[in-house]
């Protein structure tokens, strides 16, 4: 039995108007059309996809991954189910970083003065070649304000990274505590731009930004930036591989992660495309006596994560923790190169400037 558009439409809780459309897209085709009138007419067993593309858009899922994920549920609803909720994972984590945009918006409406107290950071930067990678292909920033890492693939990955590192040269010495994340986001639309032009190669990039008493984070790829409080470490980035989506999907246990062939295979890079991937975002406040580690995944992926914090927790200066961190990933075979930097947090003064020690 076929249905006419306005009776599918009521049994499906679509409009025609909608369904005209996903018509001229193939994804919701009517059994017939009459060559006359033009008449759409839809087959009963075609309510059940109408109604899950009905659904997925209601989630917000864009047309063509409901196309994917409609064909999959045809034959691998299991599939299909997995496919899901891997979009939801990268929902929710758009929507944490969109969480900290919405707070810094709402600070700079409050007003445009600077904050009257004022932290500073003590760092320290290192870069270790590890006992297998042939070259050093990771670079790094450690300032006062503004700390960076970048791992660099391809063959110029070295340029790559280096190039994107310096390219965060461009911030604003001056800033209001609500502009931080835009100077710092623009900052990797200009590593980005650095590295076009660069065969077949790209890095990632992770960058903080100390305004104040706020630290800014932009994030692309799998470096990491950590921050240690009271003995306590936390993860600040979110790893933009395959790997962590399906762990964020559930499908991969996150003690399997580091193990899986495909760790490093990334959803983002700097790669020096017409359209920038979009950074995760992120801001928070920081107090004297925290201490923050920004690394490549030649140290997050090998050291574990308790090692981690024992190291930072250990009381040494930023040079001599940075140093002991790249000593335990040698001790564990040292199998790609690392780029290290540790900051403490500690009282400073207005307006101090982005110089520091870079790395490459």
């Amino acid at each position: 039995m076929l249905l006419t558009i306005g009776d599918f439409a009521r049994a499906t809780g679509l409009s025609a108007k909608s369904l005209r459309r996903y018509d001229e897209l193939g994804l919701l085709p009517p059994a017939r059309v009459d060559p006359y009138s033009g008449y759409r007419y839809y087959a009963e067993e075609q309510v059940d996809r109408a109604r899950l593309v009905g659904w997925l858009r209601r989630i917000g899922m864009p047309l063509a991954e409901v196309g994917r994920v409609c064909a999959r549920y045809e034959t691998d609803a299991a599939g299909a189910a997995r496919a899901i909720r891997a979009y939801w994972a990268g929902v929710e984590s758009e929507t944490a970083a969109r969480r900290d945009l919405a707070a810094s918006l709402v600070d700079r409406m409050r007003g445009t003065t600077m904050p009257t107290t004022s932290c500073a950071l003590d760092a320290a930067v290192l870069l270790d070649r590890g006992s297998v990678r042939p070259s050093q292909q990771d670079a790094a920033h450690a300032g006062p304000r503004l700390l960076a890492v970048a791992d660099g693939y391809g063959p110029e990955g070295a340029r790559a990274a280096g190039a994107a590192v310096a390219a965060l040269g461009s911030v604003p010495d001056a800033l209001r505590p609500g502009d931080v994340l835009n100077a710092l986001e623009d900052g990797l639309r200009g590593a980005n731009d650095a590295v076009a032009g660069l065969r077949e190669s790209g890095t990632t990039l992770t960058a903080v930004l100390l305004v104040g008493t706020r630290l800014a984070l932009a994030h692309v790829g799998d470096s990491r930036a950590y921050l240690l409080r009271d003995g306590a470490l936390v993860r600040l980035t979110r790893d933009h591989t395959v790997v962590q989506a399906l762990v964020d999907a559930g499908e991969l246990d996150p003690a399997e992660a580091p193990n899986r062939p495909d760790r490093a295979l990334l959803l983002k890079a700097l790669d020096g495309g017409d359209v920038p991937p979009e950074p995760e975002l992120g801001v928070r406040e920081v107090r004297p006596g925290d201490r923050l580690m920004l690394c490549t995944d030649g140290l997050s992926a090998v050291v574990p994560a308790e090692e981690l914090r024992i190291a930072l927790a250990s009381g040494g200066t930023p040079e001599a923790v940075a140093h002991a961190l790249a000593a335990l990933a040698r001790g564990l075979g040292g199998p790609d190169n690392v780029a290290c930097v540790v900051a403490d947090v500690v009282p400073g003064r207005q307006g101090a400037g982005l110089g520091g020690h870079d790395a490459s």
